[in-house]
């Protein structure tokens, strides 16, 4: 149930946050780069997966399991900081401790179920979420990058939620 509400969640947190901001322009500055960087992860993740069709392990695949999971922090880290406001920074600790551990759980045993030969092995090299340097999967199965991935994997729609909300923000802020 988690796994299909996450999103839904996500929006309604993210409703929330824009009701209790009070940006200043330091916050709104230092925020959105931050959201930026995580939508950056997103992009780039997404023009590697290819979802269901098999395991991939190229670009940032290879030095996490869960990018879009990471890009996803840093753009809701960045949100809360941009609303200068502490009980975001709450409801958004409770959002991902709440939902994203069990989701990852979920996908890992179906993974591991998917992909019994291979999944293994690239657990044991990869961190689940964040990257470690000089840790990375030693074959890249997945290809190149590609924006048609990026359409494919609907990301377009998150960079529209993220530029409405920078927008109303900066509304807020005005």
């Amino acid at each position: 149930m988690l796994v299909r509400l996450r999103v839904p969640f996500g929006w309604l947190v993210g409703l929330m946050a824009v009701w209790l901001a009070r940006p200043t322009p330091t916050s709104l500055v230092t925020g959105l780069t931050c959201a930026a960087v995580g939508e950056s992860i997103r992009i780039w993740a997404s023009g590697h997966l290819v979802k269901w069709k098999g395991l991939t392990r190229s670009g940032p695949y290879r030095r996490t399991r869960n990018p879009l999971y990471l890009g996803s922090f840093l753009v809701g880290i960045g949100f809360a900081v941009a609303t200068a406001r502490w009980e975001v920074g709450v409801l958004l600790v409770a959002l991902l401790s709440g939902v994203y551990p069990p989701v990852m759980t979920a996908e890992v045993a179906r993974l591991t179920e998917a992909h019994p030969d291979t999944y293994p092995d690239y657990a044991r090299e990869v961190p689940l979420l964040l990257p470690v340097p000089g840790r990375r999967a030693s074959s890249v199965q997945g290809g190149a990058f590609s924006w048609e991935k990026v359409k494919e994997n609907r990301e377009h729609v998150t960079v529209l939620g993220c530029l409405a909300a920078g927008l109303l923000l900066w509304w807020r802020m005005v």
